[in-house]
């Protein structure tokens, strides 16, 4: 051993033995225990041992003073401490007692800044601490310190905090290209010219576009400001009511405008408060409307003058509709006769090219993409680059095709730049009526060249009917049943073949020769630069539900290879999310066997055999075919179409319809299974009836039995999702509800993702990483929480059940035994559960997939809906084409004068810059307050306490602007008296509307109240806070002119708006983010704070909010006391004790807990990646770098026994096709019984990611 190793071992051992205090002459002992007898009588050492306490508690007030976080050592009980009230009353008042944790000498390092990887992950169920910390130690003394036994409470501090300052950004929304300047280098300017690319400069917000090679015309400046934000009504106040009612013109000021008004208001239903208000202003206001020129006038005539159309030379038509027949061969069994040809009449179409034609010469085609780009992200946060994923014109498949084009020798004597038409298909059959069976089944083409923003909008012109496809007759029966040989099975079978046959047989015909012409040469037009291009389409995107996808690829419905995008079997499907699975599906990919299909339509039509006989399913092998040619391969196929890899996901269908419906079925028949089964499904629906409602529709008034299902769209069970988590919380035993808990936060947060409207690389890892997260956890909730229930049919499933067997009983009866409930057990293998692990591969391929949901293509039905009631009901495809044409030819002629049709959702009451301000508050004075008869009127109500010295501080602190360092000044009574408020009076409002940028750039609103959306967020005012937001619920909207007198100055009145705010916390002891799969805890600041309640600035806010009550804590009195208060909806006597924060109601909110929203500012963005616990890595390395495992996936849950009603566990045998009447083709029944291939992990990768 060294020598100096030795003197510091005995430095060690003198140090351990002797008292260490100042002054004491004791002499060293040989043993621990007899220093600490010495210590335990020693003066000198009880004197230095509250020194150094004391030193200790002024760095533990320094540390809070500084707003730094305290760390709880791991394993010690959680306390109660004071708010930090993020608030602004700075009123003179004594310093409250606090009672904070227990600090001991070794953890004098306490305030450091909380690190989540540190804490022990043994941890019970929600027993974590992240709060927001305890600031503003004021008084503390060594008996204050102990521990308190109380559970959850809000983690608020007694230093009297303001929120930061907000500042939304809302320049540069749209890019502007501008090259960088040149290279200095002389070989990189001839590298440049060589590749001719072009990069634009970073603005704002850190995007620019990498063009391949310099694009020739550039259409943003064609783009409107409309499409960069959602515009709002001014609010404007209301017209005084009438004393008396007066004989008419009253209440208008002549006999035109009550006799419109009357004509309005009486007759049909079918008129509207903006088609009175259009009739008015663009046809009786207008300078050359002259009522003279309608004598004589008829409608019919001059409908029958459009529809011929022999307009001037100057405009043209020539995409207009076209009446055709398909052809089909029926198969017979004999090989002598032949296929008997039968004619399917009623395809009416559009001819492709000459669409194409008219949407370039369009005045639309102004802001046409023809060149496209990759759109680089250079994250402000730490400078790294990432690729952006959003619109068609900027991904990956248009670029290759790009390229390929490029490679194309060109065309003879023609030196024209090519360009690409991107073509985008969609079609779905709809019925047109809520009674009877008229139905239609409309394709629709969309341009990807146009932003997606436009294309969403159904009264853009976007959208181009391309055609109406037929269905098959029921005359077809007649001639199917007139074949000799065929048995009711196989005449099953034939009608199916037919009903393909049909559907390619309409693309044979709309992919004509001047389509392929066009399609390998190109067409040459005129684009909206005036300039000459080659133009070549290109089909990218067909959208479209299960059953239509089938006939697409020419597969079979639900067969057993079920993707039409690979060969994964479908008893392969419950694997989603594994390894094996991920790489079957890049490795499996569909190739079209025409050889195979050639040789069985052999057989089928020269041979004789029945369509689905063994010879015919040998020869088509196991790629699920269909013996029907693929029309897409067979033209297109040999020109690089890949006509698999075209059909796109289908979110609405596939997920809100599907995988979402089918789990919230289970989830509702797994409640009817639990003892007293009814009255918590009673509970559950009560409870979604008592969701409040948020934004403009985003989250709507639940109907009153929810977990019936009944008449829902998608975007109602959307909402169903978004606020199902606190819904479901509690009715199910405690292991099994831990499970549900964390599938449902998995799902909701895919959902987010997955519907993203922009996507960088960061965004769809994350999108990658939740899917196999996701599907674990739908692997655990069917192996472990379904396994425990026997569950059967809901009552609406046996209904529709019995209903369709008595339909299908010649006696009309149901056959015995089948008036039993059927079990029903959750099934992973659908095809639509499996489509969900393609969405990342097709958002890398072609973007974000909100620019091809078959949502466009539902919203593009209302139009036909709203023509249907205008036709005769007969012949209505022929009908409805007449009613679009004629708008089509209206809206070009309009075009062609330099004005365009009326958008019925045209701002034309919105000031230009409303949408650029943060928020807008009206400033008319209709309704004054008062302060001290109001203070008088609600003298017994907690809620206004201090309100008018409160108010005062509020003033001084936004008329001094007073920044974040001074919120613990104290105001002195003499600055409250120079304070000057005329007659005491304040004008309160009703709503208040708060602009901001979304993470997609765009300007969104919402609007406030204290009476409807009530809650609001701002951001967090400590310095290290470990959540970044605080919240409050609105109790009033006011402004009021104010000054300050101050003796020497000359006073300057000054407009303030101000809302009146009760502020809540986040629970202590509560896990909540990523990591925990827990959506954020709030309650209610206890009315025995003084900052309870308080003032803010408008200016302050970030967004409306979503709180959700946590039903399963109840109500309570636990923070305000019990009976009315103006803190309470009227009628309310309590609250509930907790609230949930809905961060999944929209997606900009969702982004607004992570940090990678590109058009959040970049403070906020900060704030928010530092609440997480990130420090200097970039998002995609932290999400791979953590750890920890997620405790919630620990639980234990009850055993099968005890909640088995004795059925058998092996009673699978449902019938696919006897589901509940709805065409879930791929939700039928059954369980895979084959173990997993690979051991299933944690949730280890979000640890980092709690707030």
């Amino acid at each position: 051993m060294r020598l100096p190793d030795v003197f510091l071992i005995l430095l060690l051992f003198f140090l351990m033995v002797s008292c260490g205090a100042q002054n004491c002459s004791w002499e060293r002992a040989t043993n621990s225990r007899g220093l600490n007898q010495h210590r335990a009588s020693c003066k000198f050492f009880k004197k230095s041992s509250v020194l150094a306490s004391q030193k200790r508690l002024q760095r533990a007030r320094d540390a809070a003073t500084l707003g730094a976080l305290p760390v709880r050592a791991a394993g010690t009980r959680n306390v109660k401490a004071h708010r930090i009230a993020p608030c602004q009353s700075l009123r003179a008042r004594p310093k409250p007692s606090i009672t904070p944790t227990s600090i001991d000498s070794s953890a004098s390092g306490s305030h450091l800044p909380l690190n989540l990887n540190d804490l022990d992950s043994e941890k019970g169920e929600n027993d974590l601490d992240v709060t927001m910390g305890f600031e503003g130690l004021d008084v503390l003394d060594h008996d204050a310190f102990h521990y308190s036994t109380d559970s959850q409470e809000p983690a608020l501090s007694s230093r009297r905090r303001v929120p930061r300052r907000f500042h939304d950004t809302d320049s540069d929304l749209a890019e502007d290209v501008v090259p960088l300047p040149p290279p200095p280098s002389r070989i990189r300017r001839v590298l440049l010219t060589l590749k001719d690319t072009l990069q634009t400069a970073f603005n704002s917000f850190g995007l620019c576009r990498l063009y391949p090679r310099r694009p020739s015309f550039e259409p943003n400046k064609f783009v409107p400001s409309s499409l960069l934000s959602r515009s709002c009504p001014t609010i404007t106040p209301g017209p005084e009511s009438a004393a008396k009612l007066l004989p008419p013109p009253y209440p208008y000021p002549n006999h035109t405008i009550y006799r419109l008004m009357t004509w309005m208001n009486s007759g049909s239903l079918r008129k509207s408060e903006t088609e009175v208000q259009r009739l008015v202003k663009e046809v009786l206001q207008a300078a050359d409307f002259d009522v003279n020129h309608l004598e004589g006038f008829s409608v019919r005539k001059s409908l029958r003058e459009l529809d011929r159309d022999e307009g001037s030379e100057k405009i043209a038509f020539p995409d207009d509709w076209i009446e055709t027949s398909v052809t089909i061969d029926i198969p017979t069994k004999s090989s002598e006769e032949g296929p008997t040809t039968y004619a399917i009449p009623g395809l009416h179409y559009r001819p492709l090219v000459e669409v194409i034609r008219a949407a370039f010469a369009d005045i639309q085609a102004g802001a046409f993409h023809i060149m496209p780009f990759k759109r680089l992200w250079k994250d402000p946060l730490d400078d790294h680059e990432e690729r952006i994923f959003d619109e068609l014109y900027s991904s990956d498949a248009w670029l290759e095709a790009q390229d390929d084009l490029q490679r194309l020798p060109k065309e003879p004597n023609c030196s024209l730049e090519r360009v690409i038409a991107g073509l985008m298909f969609f079609s779905d059959a709809t019925h047109l009526a809520n009674f009877g069976t008229a139905k239609a089944w409309p394709l629709y083409l969309y341009f990807g060249n146009l932003t997606k923003y436009a294309r969403s909008l159904p009264q853009s012109g976007a959208c181009h009917l391309v055609g109406f496809l037929p269905s098959l007759p029921d005359s077809i029966k007649d001639v199917l049943s007139g074949l000799s040989g065929i048995s009711k099975t196989g005449m099953s079978s034939l009608h199916t073949h037919c009903r393909r046959e049909l559907f390619q047989g309409c693309w044979e015909i709309l992919l004509d020769e001047d389509f392929l012409r066009a399609y390998r040469h190109g067409i040459v037009l005129r684009c909206a630069d005036g300039m000459l291009r080659r133009v070549f389409p290109r089909i990218f995107t067909y959208s479209a539900d299960y059953p239509e996808k089938v006939l697409i690829a020419a597969i079979k419905d639900m067969g057993t290879c079920a993707c039409p995008r690979c060969f994964t079997p479908k008893a392969m499907f419950s694997f989603l999310g594994t390894l094996t699975d991920m790489r079957n599906r890049i490795k499996n990919l569909r190739e079209y066997a025409m050889m195979n299909v050639v040789k069985a339509r052999e057989f089928i039509y020269q041979s004789g055999n029945t369509v689905d006989g063994s010879k015919v399913e040998r020869t088509l092998g196991d790629g699920s075919w269909v013996p029907t040619i693929n029309q897409f391969v067979k033209k297109l196929g040999p020109l690089g179409l890949d006509p698999f890899q075209m059909l796109v996901v289908d979110f609405m269908h596939e997920c809100e319809l599907g995988t979402w419906k089918a789990l919230l079925t289970h989830l509702v028949r797994l409640i009817y299974a639990l003892p007293g089964g009814g009255q918590l499904v009673a509970t559950l629906d009560s409870r979604f009836r008592q969701v409040p409602t948020f934004g403009n529709g985003v989250i709507r008034k639940f109907a009153n039995n929810t977990s019936e299902m009944k008449r829902l769209a998608a975007r109602d069970f959307e909402d169903i999702l978004q606020c199902a988590i606190p819904v479901f919380e509690g009715l199910f035993p405690t292991g099994h509800d831990a499970v549900v808990q964390s599938l449902l936060y998995r799902f909701a947060q895919w959902h987010a993702l997955a519907k993203l409207r922009l996507h960088t690389e960061s965004t769809v890892t994350f999108l990658e990483e939740t899917f196999n997260i996701l599907s674990r956890k739908l692997r655990k909730f069917r192996d472990a929480t379904c396994a425990a229930f026997t569950t059967v049919e809901l009552p609406k499933e046996r209904a529709a059940r019995q209903r369709k067997l008595a339909q299908r009983s010649e006696s009309n009866t149901a056959p015995p035994g089948s008036s039993g409930a059927r079990v029903k057990r959750f099934n992973l293998n659908t095809y639509k559960f499996h489509a969900m692990g393609d969405y990342v591969r097709t958002i890398r391929l072609f973007g974000s997939t909100d620019s091809f949901t078959s949502q466009m293509g539902e919203l593009a039905h209302r139009a036909l809906k709203a023509f249907y009631p205008l036709t005769s009901k007969l012949d209505t495809p022929a009908q409805l084409a007449k009613h679009e044409r004629r708008r089509r030819v209206l809206r070009r002629v309009a075009e062609v004068g330099g004005a365009s049709l009326s958008d019925s959702h045209s701002p034309t009451d919105t000031p230009p810059s409303s949408s650029g301000k943060h928020h807008h508050i009206a400033t008319n004075q209709g309704n004054p307050v008062n302060m001290y008869a109001f203070l008088r009127q609600h003298s017994n109500d907690p809620a206004v306490k201090n309100f008018v010295p409160k108010l005062k501080d509020h003033v001084l602190y936004r008329l001094r602007k007073l920044d974040i360092d001074h919120c613990d000044h104290t105001f002195t009574d003499e600055e409250h008296n120079s304070v000057i408020i005329p007659n005491n009076t304040i004008y309160s409002v009703q709503t208040m509307q708060v602009h901001y940028t979304t993470y997609d750039l765009r300007r969104e609103y919402d609007t406030v109240s204290p009476r409807t959306h009530a809650d609001i967020m701002v951001l967090s005012g400590e310095v290290a806070p470990s959540h970044p937001y605080w919240y409050a619920r609105l109790l009033g909207i006011y402004h009021v002119e104010t000054w300050l007198n101050v003796d020497g100055g000359q006073p300057v009145k000054q407009h303030l708006e101000f809302l009146w705010v009760r502020w809540l916390a986040p629970l202590r002891n509560h896990r909540s983010g990523i990591k925990h799969a827990r959506l954020p805890k709030v309650a209610f600041v206890e009315e025995s704070d003084p900052d309870a309640f308080g003032f803010l600035d408008p200016g302050q806010v970030v967004r409306g909010v979503h709180l959700i009550p946590a039903f399963a804590s109840g109500r309570g009195t636990s923070s305000l006391r019990y009976g009315p208060s103006l803190a309470r909806p009227e009628g309310d006597l309590d609250d509930w004790e907790e609230h949930y924060v809905g961060i999944f109601v929209d997606r900009d909110m969702f982004m607004r807990y992570t940090h990678f929203g590109v058009g959040h500012p970049v403070m906020v963005r900060r704030l928010t990646r530092d609440c997480l616990g990130y420090e200097s890595v970039t998002p995609v390395d932290a999400m791979d770098a953590v750890n920890e495992v997620d405790d919630t996936d620990d639980v234990e849950v009850e055993g099968r026994e005890a909640y088995h009603d004795g059925q058998a566990d092996d009673n699978e045998s449902e019938d696919e096709d006897e589901e509940d009447g709805e065409d879930d083709e791929d939700e039928e029944d059954g369980e895979d019984e084959e173990d997993e291939g690979e051991d299933e992990g944690e949730d280890d990768m979000f640890d980092d990611l709690s707030f």
